[in-house]
């Protein structure tokens, strides 16, 4: 048998990193199971009687049993009245609401694939998505139905015939549909490592795989917890999140309109314990004066990621209230969790993103010459586990250039793990900065001009030029009231780095476009950069 270090989790035979967690025991391959047939599996029996939703705007609830309920009631008439089965495909496009979970678990319990999307997104980008998942049905409201073709089936979530299918007096149709594991739970869009949007298919093998981990290895707790869902309920992570939280008995907390005094309104309201959080809340959070005035004592826990959050808001969250852990994490909509922190003496590790997530397994390799690294080597990211999706629909030649011939997936970011097995993301490789001979993280930069009190946001990108190929160039928003010159944000950062990473061109605006995981939109600000009057140093 190979030998693994206890500390770091590598296995320097095979070059291989593995999980620190306890392996979790997941159901046989084979044996057919649905993720909702599984979520009720970890529920006690009786149900609980305390809400599994709350909706945040209106305070109106929904009780386990209603929601179990509700949940068969909606699945009979979608089969009865609409024909849905096994193996189609349910096109969704909603703002969230208490009614979405339960629609996504009635459609998962008949085998119907789920597949949600942005309902910012416009009628082109729409009708693309459309025609790579081709569905049968889609759902929709009242403001968003017009962006949908004109063709497609389309279902009314606000309408009262959807109203009257969650109180459907009846009795499933015997015998309910045989679900495997490796059937599609969920098509999700993604932009992954190539550019392009792109449908990564997960299954429920994948969803089981991920909420039996939370299950086995959450921390210990009085009762069950009060769960802000500020992440949108079309994106992985808040897609996730949902059917995890129901899962796990807790209470979720659906929010419409996600604003930071609102999700703070929330939190104190209802009592909220943990919530999912994209860096800027943690910032906010750390700074605001409002959000002294209200009552956060029932918050434990945050869940943040889906971008870099430095070290020194986490220091400033951390002193400012000291009862809130920040539980940094790692994943993408392809390879689900990848890291994640659990116990107090993980979240102190504040540059990292945690540990590997339980049965998971990761190389670092160098992108350059495909060599295996060892501890503390910067390489990119390749993780094989049952988290990770079954693939890209309609698109072989991604599927190509993400897995190679093992299974491994590619994640294409950079990164190590270190001596006690911490994972420390460098930055995305297609956007390290290539000044000369030289590789520049933005996310370094970026942390760097984060921590000075003149300015409250950053973003850096590569900016072309002749002699050199490209140089940095920030993107600041200034506190209020500050006139930190162009001179002076480039003098900031020139003491912190060695030369090749200094700033180079600089321009002041008034926010940074990011995504709704707070992911920094590096190509709206690249097109901006080239139409716009910059300084140059």
């Amino acid at each position: 048998m190979p030998s693994i270090d206890a500390n770091s989790g590598f296995c320097s035979e095979l070059k291989t990193f593995h999980s620190l967690r306890p392996a979790v025991p997941l159901p046989p391959p084979s044996h057919p199971l649905s993720f909702p047939v599984f979520a009720l599996s970890l529920l006690p029996s009786p149900l609980p009687s305390h809400p599994a939703l709350i909706d945040a705007a209106t305070s109106a609830s929904v009780s386990f049993p209603a929601f179990f309920s509700r949940v068969n009631s909606l699945a009979f008439a979608l089969q009865d009245h609409a024909g849905l089965s096994r193996g189609q495909v349910a096109f969704i496009l909603s703002p969230a609401t208490i009614d979405i979970p339960i629609l996504y678990f009635a459609l998962l319990s008949l085998g119907v694939t789920v597949s949600p999307a942005n309902p910012a997104a416009t009628p082109a980008e729409l009708s693309r998505l459309v025609r790579l998942t081709n569905p049968s049905i889609a759902f929709a409201v009242s403001s968003t139905v017009s962006k949908l073709p004109s063709n497609l089936p389309t279902l009314f979530l606000d309408s009262p015939t959807f109203h009257s299918f969650l109180e459907t007096d009846a009795i499933f149709p015997s015998p309910s549909p045989a679900i495997e594991q490796s059937d599609v739970a969920a098509i999700q869009f993604s932009s992954g490592t190539t550019g392009h949007m792109k449908a990564a298919a997960l299954t429920h093998r994948n969803f089981i795989a991920m909420t039996a981990g939370f299950h086995a290895l959450q921390p210990s707790r009085a009762g069950p917890d009060v769960n802000l869902l500020s992440a949108p309920m079309f994106h992985s992570l808040g897609f996730f999140f949902g059917l995890r939280t129901v899962a796990l008995g807790d209470t979720l907390v659906v929010m419409d309109r996600v604003t930071f005094p609102d999700m703070m309104r929330a939190a104190e309201k209802y009592g909220v314990t943990q919530m999912t959080a994209a860096p800027p809340v943690v910032f906010a959070m750390a700074r605001s004066e409002d959000v002294m005035r209200q009552d956060l004592s029932a918050l434990k826990r945050i869940f943040c990621g889906g971008a870099p959050l430095s070290e020194d808001a986490v220091e400033r969250f951390s002193a400012r209230f000291p009862g809130i852990l920040i539980c940094q994490g790692y994943g993408s909509t392809e390879a689900g969790g990848i890291s994640r922190m659990i116990y107090a003496e993980e979240c102190k590790q504040q540059r990292s993103v945690g540990r590997l997530s339980e049965n998971l397994e990761a190389k670092i390799v160098d992108p350059l010459s495909g060599e295996f690294l060892s501890v503390g080597q910067h390489g990119e990211l390749w993780v094989r586990s049952p988290a990770v999706m079954k693939g890209y629909v309609g698109d072989e030649a991604a599927n190509a250039e993400t897995f190679d011939a093992q299974g491994w997936l590619k994640t294409g970011d950079l990164c190590y793990i270190d001596e006690n097995g911490y994972i420390y993301i460098v930055d995305r490789l297609k956007e390290l900065i290539k000044y000369k001979a030289y590789q520049v993280p933005p996310a370094e930069l970026e942390q760097i001009l984060q921590t000075s009190p003149e300015i409250v946001d950053a973003a850096v990108i590569p900016y072309p030029q002749e002699e050199v190929g490209q140089i940095p160039m920030a993107f600041v928003v200034r506190q209020p009231g500050s006139k930190i010159s162009e001179v002076e944000v480039m003098d900031y950062v020139a003491k912190k780095v060695a030369p090749y990473k200094k700033i180079r061109k600089v321009s002041f605006v008034n926010s940074i476009p990011k995504s709704a995981s707070g992911k920094i939109l590096r190509k709206e600000l690249a097109t901006y950069a080239m139409s716009a009057p910059v300084s140059r140093l």
